[in-house]
């Protein structure tokens, strides 16, 4: 019998039957190839069963803490298993960064770009759209190489772990850059309606915090590079909402010293981009997540669609975000063709209470072609989340050819891809 593993949240216990944590490559080559079924674990940070087996779970953790800067480049290699606290210092020091970050910086890079986890800004996409290369075990043990422009590419990168455990993953990068993060309260519903695409590309990342209660946001957090131009330093009144008179965290009652330095002070990207410092440790959260994305043209009325049944929501929610990300050409990104509004919910630990109201709240955003996060709590069926992928039938075939047993298919992945 296999120790119990959970996830973060606590929410889901695996199945597997053994557990790895192989501090080799050579040595989960070993594990795969002889293994009929395998899942990759990276820092237990979903919220469905997406990394769920009844086989062998392979943590990617303790692979090598490999992280290669190429200046010339403008890349950086790194382990799979690395979070991106991990690495992105050492990108900084090189005088480079990534264009985006998640809101904790201590997930994994290879779990957050294959279910498409992304920061915020009208301007820049999925994290997952960073990659220029990947590394991957695959069924028979085997390593894959795929760079960007191979015909496979663009299905492998969010490819919710069914085509092998990923090893290592090039990124592109950027010049460094600082950013200046601001929070203001008390943002008017009224005034967001009347700016709604102004107000969420005010900003080089924005943030909208709302617990679908009442007649305003809680909080609004505005991330600005230093020397871009806009109104800054920010103003008294910022379409209606009110500077912050002390730092915030965005859940009610939680201590903000957790958070991202704010008011104004600048400071490294990788120290301002996400919401929660690096050098805070998430206690195993209390908390579930669902996350669902709209083109950005159908983003005001979504989120009509969504104050309309903010009494079934308001109850069950720690905290609502709303977010902006590019498109990009990643198969199964949920932002793939379109640039998307995200809307993120962060619930109370109670499934069977938040249940039904993902089915209000996808019933609600059926009209503008919703797609969810693919590592987030959701309830749609396949065939309609296959109407909502130009390239899902391209993804199940590039699955079955290359994992032609299934050795890294689980319940998710038969319900979800049946044609995998």
């Amino acid at each position: 019998m296999s120790p119990a593993v959970r996830n973060w949240a606590g929410n889901i216990t695996f199945n597997a039957a053994r557990v790895h944590a192989p501090s080799s490559v050579e040595r989960l080559r070993e594990i795969v190839a002889g293994s009929r079924s395998v899942r990759a674990l990276g820092s237990g940070h979903s919220f469905n069963a997406i990394a769920d087996t009844r086989g062998d779970l392979v943590s990617v953790a303790g692979l090598p803490r490999h992280v290669e800067v190429d200046r010339e480049a403008a890349t950086v290699t790194v382990g799979g298993g690395l979070r991106f606290a991990e690495f992105t210092g050492d990108v900084h020091r090189a005088g480079l960064a990534l264009h985006n970050l998640g809101s904790l910086p201590h997930i994994s890079v290879a779990g957050a770009c294959a279910t498409g986890t992304h920061g915020s800004g009208s301007g820049n996409g999925t994290l997952a759209s960073a990659v220029r290369s990947l590394e991957l075990v695959t069924a028979d043990g085997e390593q894959l190489v795929l760079e960007r422009g191979d015909a496979d590419f663009a299905g492998a990168v969010v490819a919710l772990g069914a085509l092998g455990v990923v090893t290592r993953m090039t990124l592109d990068l950027v010049p460094a850059y600082d950013i200046r993060q601001w929070a203001y309260e008390g943002l008017p519903y009224g005034r967001l309606r009347e700016r709604f695409d102004e107000i969420l590309s005010a900003a080089y990342s924005v943030s909208l915090f709302t617990g679908w209660r009442g007649d305003e946001l809680e909080q609004v957090w505005l991330k600005q590079r230093v020397g871009d131009p806009g109104p800054w330093p920010a103003p008294a009144d910022w379409f209606g909402a009110r500077p912050a008179t002390g730092p915030l965290h965005p859940v009610p009652g939680m201590d903000p010293a957790n958070c991202t330095r704010q008011a104004g002070v600048p400071g490294p990207w990788h120290e301002r981009l996400p919401h929660f410092r690096a050098d805070f440790t998430p206690s195993n959260g209390d908390e579930l997540q669902s996350e669902y994305f709209v083109a950005a043209e159908d983003g005001l009325a979504a989120f009509d669609a969504l104050a309309r049944i903010r009494d079934r929501i308001a109850p069950v929610l720690r905290i609502g975000e709303i977010r902006t990300v590019a498109a990009d050409d990643l198969w199964l990104s949920p932002a793939y063709g379109r640039d998307s509004v995200a809307f993120h919910f962060t619930w109370f630990q109670d499934t069977d209470a938040v249940t039904p109201v993902l089915d209000a709240i996808e019933e609600a955003l059926e009209p503008f072609a919703v797609r969810p996060h693919w590592g987030k709590l959701f309830t749609m069926e396949h065939q309609r989340l296959r109407g909502l992928y130009e390239r899902y039938a391209d993804f199940e075939a590039l699955t079955a050819r290359l994992d032609p047993r299934g050795t890294f298919r689980n319940d998710l992945l038969e319900r979800y891809f049946p044609g995998g």
